[in-house]
């Protein structure tokens, strides 16, 4: 079912008319090179409008219900310390920042590693302080010219987090961003945008960690732009543990050099409506990129995984797992893409989705792609989606365990392949007691 004219148009011509409204008060001057790349992007979105199923890249995921929400795209939080304690990650350490409704609030933040080993400011003081720098990344990586919500986040964000790690630099300490939607009084929308540019010879650790508090809808649309320079290492962690009337639309973009490794995991946990995007760009030989991913729907709630490896030049290499858990009615979709180009000879890349559906209700769409436009190169990609192995829940019940814990324990372990390559352990830890707490209801 395609949205109806009313309810599409309505909250498309809502969010132009805000920016329309809400230009002059917007980060950067009018006539500035940052404003003038807003307007474009803006004049993008209006062109291409909300995708419908009609689209390829959406067929399996509606955005009908999304567009018919009536979103507060202003909303001031009054959020405290104490009003988040029940959200809080047991022992988080390291650089833990706090954006409330999109906007940095440095008051519930801290910021522990020293300016020498990176530079952290939030997005809206970065284009104050450092325009050029900026302007040298900003929208040069994720693409808005064809995705509509990349063109609305690059049009309409307002704040988010801008870090810069040195050459030859390591981050001994996480930078944690926490992602908080407060919807407890009314529907909210947010666009953050954030940008890591990573230098030669260095290395971070970085997790975006999304919740909301309150029983409103929400809708998050989120970019982060990525950039590795030579030799550049990086940890990158992506949570979601949303509510039921929680939409979340995520692109993270990530150009990579020579010899640089980036290792990746998307954990989805709840949320009404995911749409996760990872889409990494190889320009360097050598380079290396490893994905893993985990969802577990369960209701109605339905979780969209698009991934896009591309090889540029010779002797890079990617590797790939995404698993999934599917519960009552959920819906899940998994689209990954590998191209290669002529240039990438050598090129060695592996995709693989497996999927365990726990009911009759659930339903799982694998799209795997392979487009090789090389002939030297290694590559493959397979998906498996069913249910349970009869013969391992045989063979624990017949050691005496009980069928549900059997069935958990099962579980647990299929999760465990993506769990286990989070290395900031406090995170990792609050995971694995979310998925166990998730399995046994």
């Amino acid at each position: 079912m395609t949205p109806s004219y009313a309810s599409y148009n309505d909250f498309k011509e809502q969010l132009l008319t805000s920016f329309r409204d809400n230009e002059e008060r917007m980060n950067g001057e009018r006539k500035s090179p940052l404003h003038q790349l807003r307007r474009a992007a803006l004049k993008q979105f209006e062109q291409l409008g909300f995708p419908t199923i009609r689209h390829e890249e959406w067929k399996y995921s509606n955005v009908n219900a999304l567009i018919k929400e009536d979103f507060g795209l202003d909303a001031t939080s009054t959020l405290t310390a104490e009003d988040l304690s029940p959200l809080e990650i047991p022992n988080l350490e390291g650089n833990i920042l706090y954006f409330i409704n999109g906007i940095y609030h440095p008051e519930l933040s801290r910021i522990v590693s020293p300016a020498n080993e990176v530079q952290i400011t939030s997005f809206a003081e970065a284009i104050k302080a450092d325009a050029d720098f900026i302007g040298s990344h900003f929208a040069q990586y994720a693409d808005y010219q064809e995705n509509a919500f990349t063109a609305l986040n690059t049009a309409m964000f307002s704040d988010g987090v801008v870090i810069r790690v040195p050459a030859n630099t390591t981050v001994e300490q996480p930078i944690i961003l926490r992602f908080i939607t407060d919807a407890r009084e009314k529907n909210v929308a947010s666009q953050p945008r954030n940008l890591v540019v990573i230098g030669k010879n260095a290395e971070v650790m970085m997790a975006e960690a999304y919740r909301t508090l309150g029983e409103k809808s929400s809708f998050v649309n989120v970019v982060t732009e990525i950039v590795l320079d030579r030799d550049a290492r990086m940890q990158y962690y992506k949570v979601l543990n949303e509510t039921e009337q929680a939409y979340h639309i995520g692109t993270t973009q990530v150009s990579q050099s020579d010899n640089s490794h980036f290792y990746s995991a998307a954990i989805t946990l709840n949320g009404n409506f995911v749409r996760n995007n990872l889409n990494i760009r190889l320009n360097g030989q050598h380079a290396e990129a490893f994905m893993y991913g985990l969802y577990m729907p369960n209701g109605r709630q339905h979780v969209d995984n698009h991934t896009l490896v591309d090889h540029a030049l010779p002797n890079s290499y990617s590797n790939e797992l995404y698993k999934g858990i599917l519960d009552d009615n959920s819906t899940g979709v998994f689209n990954g893409k590998i191209f290669v180009r002529p240039d990438a000879q050598k090129t060695n890349a592996y995709q693989s989705c497996k999927n365990v559906v726990l009911s009759s209700g659930a339903s799982m769409n694998t799209k795997p792609q392979l487009e090789i436009y090389a002939d030297d190169v290694k590559c493959s990609h397979g998906t498996t989606t069913g249910q349970l192995n009869d013969e391992a829940l045989f063979y624990m019940r017949s050691r005496g365990i009980p069928k549900d814990e059997a069935r958990t324990l099962l579980l647990y372990a299929f999760s465990q392949d993506v769990l286990s390559q989070i290395k900031i352990q406090s995170i990792r830890e609050y995971l694995e007691g979310v998925v166990r707490e998730k399995l046994t209801k």
